[in-house]
């Protein structure tokens, strides 16, 4: 999985490519952990990520915990990961751009 990172200010955005499942979630976890320490503020944009799997959802809802409520969101969700999202209900809970 390529990840692109952008830092802007106190704000990281990533940018993961492709899947998130079992064999790419935990190279995003160390890239969110990474910016966790780096930025105060974590945008993951989601443009390239066509798949998330339950591993996937972890990643982003640890990110989301350990970020904080308003120091996290999610940017360019395909219509595919959002239906995911909001048959697990986490489309209530996490902040969308």
């Amino acid at each position: 999985m390529d990840i692109k990172k952008e830092i802007n200010g106190k704000i990281c955005t990533l940018c993961p490519e492709g899947r998130i499942d079992t064999l790419t979630s935990a190279e995003l976890d160390e890239a969110v952990n990474a910016a966790c320490k780096e930025c105060e503020k974590l945008v993951l944009d989601m443009k390239d990520v066509d798949y998330v799997s339950s591993a996937g959802i972890r990643v982003i809802i640890q990110a989301h915990q350990t970020v904080g409520k308003d120091s996290f969101s999610l940017r360019n969700v395909s219509k595919n990961v959002m239906q995911l999202l909001t048959m697990t209900g986490f489309d209530k809970v996490l902040t969308f751009e």
